[in-house]
């Protein structure tokens, strides 16, 4: 079935250089997709291509794009249309975070933050739904985060850009209701990838989550289930999404009590 679902699919997978999102490019290839990576190192993007069509047997292309620069992206998802004619699904997986008090944190970091997070995100998305609507069809799938429904210390600014992609998902899901297109959050707790190497250079967070950290080959195969169930919303690892829960319907006793938990960046 799944091999069938994703079969010549056009899939574009934003922050496809390393991490769930090159994982979730090999994945794909595997299940006849042909993935398009969108990432900033030309050189990661230039490997990847050449190991899915190698060892995969699989096809893919890449556009070298920074998501932050939003005149940018118009243009090169105006290329990749031209080019295949369609896009079938978007993986808006570029992002990154760092870890700060509120009132350690610049404004003109947490801005950087946003506009890859959030505004990048907001952009490819406003690039395909045209399409996908010609089309009446398509799946944009959003990499959240448990951060984007339970903030911590040390991470205001990351929290929040994270809370800001979940009630845009919520809310173009409930726009699009009619058209065809499917949309899914997936919120993971921390992945064992270079993401913390700038959210975290000391590796002293990473060492105290240590038994918490997911693997990304497991976190890209939970988002292809997803795709292929056309889940609403993910919440990963399965403990931290009871945390998640529990934290929602008890917010004052869940500070009270697992405050510690919590504190650990």
């Amino acid at each position: 079935m799944s091999q069938r679902l994703f079969e010549g699919k056009v899939v574009v997978i934003t922050g496809a250089s390393s991490g769930i999102g090159r994982e979730m490019a090999i994945q794909l290839a595997q299940k006849g997709a042909y993935p398009i990576l969108i990432a900033r190192s030309q050189s990661k993007l230039e490997t990847l291509k050449k190991e899915i069509i190698s060892q995969y047997q699989g096809e893919a292309d890449y556009y070298i794009l920074d998501v932050s620069i939003l005149e940018e992206v118009e243009k090169v998802f105006n290329m990749i249309i031209k080019k295949y004619q369609r896009i079938d699904i978007l993986i808006n997986n570029a992002g990154y975070g760092t870890f700060d008090y509120f009132l350690d944190s610049s404004i003109e970091s947490i801005k950087k933050m946003f506009n890859v997070n959030v505004f990048g995100l907001m952009a490819c998305s406003q690039s395909v739904i045209p399409y996908m609507m010609k089309q009446k069809e398509g799946h944009i799938v959003n990499i959240a985060s448990i951060a984007g429904k339970v903030a911590t210390p040390k991470s205001a600014a990351y929290a929040a850009s994270k809370h800001a992609v979940l009630g845009l998902t919520n809310a173009i899901r409930m726009e699009l209701k009619g058209t065809g297109i499917n949309v899914t959050a997936i919120n993971p707790g921390p992945i064992r990838t270079p993401f913390f190497r700038t959210a975290d250079p000391s590796g002293e967070y990473v060492k105290n989550i240590e038994r918490f950290l997911l693997e990304p080959a497991k976190v890209a195969h939970q988002v292809i289930l997803a795709i292929e169930k056309r889940k609403r919303e993910v919440d990963m690892p399965r403990l931290l999404a009871l945390g998640t829960w529990l934290y929602q319907c008890f917010p004052g006793i869940s500070e009270k009590f697992a405050g510690k938990l919590l504190d650990k960046k």
